[in-house]
């Protein structure tokens, strides 16, 4: 079982500013909506890099399909301005 509290609270108050309110998110979070393992933990600090896995399974689980996994499901998501 994922436990989702493993993640740090600005890292799931980033992501659901991005899924709420289209709100571009750090690098970090762009690499891992992006689907991009390498960037992700390249730019991810010390507490994300730990919680990479509840982090990726929060995206998966929790989070609509059509807002993560490419570069190209970013860019549309955040040009889209309907919420």
């Amino acid at each position: 079982m994922t436990n989702y509290s493993l993640i740090p609270e600005m890292t799931l108050a980033s992501i659901t500013n991005y899924v709420e309110r289209r709100v571009p998110p750090s690098s970090f979070l762009q690499a891992v909506l992006s689907n991009n393992l390498r960037e992700s933990f390249a730019c991810a600090d010390e507490n994300n890099r730990a919680a990479m896995f509840e982090i990726v399974s929060y995206c998966y689980h929790k989070i609509p399909a059509n807002c993560w996994g490419s570069p190209e499901k970013v860019a549309a998501y955040l040009r889209d301005s309907k919420p």
